[in-house]
């Protein structure tokens, strides 16, 4: 059942102009934003969340993405009072404290676009690696020589730590914690294929990924953008694109774009 239909049974028809349309689940956990319309009806929207199979807590989204750390803030709306959680994607598990790192459940097919396009032997370096699903997805299911993962977020690191065991992919899987600024530079590697998964601002580090190519190297950068031309322009160096794919949206005019390409 659709989420709007399921809501039918708790709101007025002139509430329904209001309803949200979609949630995100984080393994047991829903995740969903409330209009300040709906505050009223806001417990019974949970209740109702919980017939959804296999859900045990219903969380909605108190603030947008803060500080450097792109965490968030929630409330309890019905079920178990917890934040952590187990999320399976492609066969593959991830730990993640949903108020202490980063994760977005949305981006699994661009996740596994990535992991088809990686070549047997290659080096790897994830920028921004949260807690670490496009590390361990590349590790576990293509061939690369070593993935190295870079994270500011102490906490993200320690879920990513967590998370190379549970997936056994401790020989692949190299995992720094620090500013990519500070942290690249140092690894004294150059790397055959290199992924920006920070929408907001990562062009701004393309300088740091330029110093940490090698020859040839294929960029996967991630930007917020109103069309694929404006997802383009924020690339402002001197590249050869090979795909722009709209991989999600942000708001009603705004998506996420990963632009593809090589520097000349």
């Amino acid at each position: 059942m659709k989420l709007k239909e399921l809501l039918a049974g708790v709101l007025t028809e002139e509430e329904m102009k209001f309803a949200p349309s979609a949630f995100d689940m984080v393994g047991d956990i829903a995740i969903i934003w409330i209009p300040d319309e709906l505050k009223s009806k806001e417990r019974e929207i949970g209740e109702k969340l919980l017939s959804f199979k296999n859900l045990k807590t219903v969380l909605k989204r108190e603030s947008a993405v803060e500080d450097e750390f792109r965490v968030r803030r929630y409330s309890l709306l019905a079920g178990e009072d917890k934040r952590e959680t187990i999320y399976v994607e492609y066969g593959s598990r991830y730990k993640v404290d949903v108020t202490k790192a980063y994760f977005s459940p949305r981006l699994g097919n661009e996740r596994e676009r990535i992991v088809g396009l990686v070549q047997e032997g290659e080096k790897v370096l994830v920028m921004f690696a949260g807690i670490g699903p496009y590390a361990i997805q590349i590790a576990k299911r293509a061939k690369p020589e070593m993935v190295y993962a870079v994270e500011i977020n102490p906490e993200a690191v320690r879920y990513m730590e967590e998370n190379v065991r549970l997936n056994k992919v401790g020989r692949r899987v190299r995992f720094f914690c620090g500013d990519v600024r500070e942290v690249v530079p140092k690894l004294e590697e150059r790397f055959d294929r290199i992924i920006m998964p920070l929408p907001k601002d990562a062009e701004t580090f393309l300088d740091v990924a330029r110093g940490a190519s090698q020859d040839g190297a294929v960029i996967h950068l991630y930007v917020f953008a109103e069309s694929r031309e404006d997802a383009l322009s924020k690339v402002k160096e001197d590249v050869e694109v090979l795909d722009v794919v709209e991989c999600g949206t942000y708001s009603a005019k705004i998506s996420r774009y990963c632009v593809d390409f090589k520097f000349r």
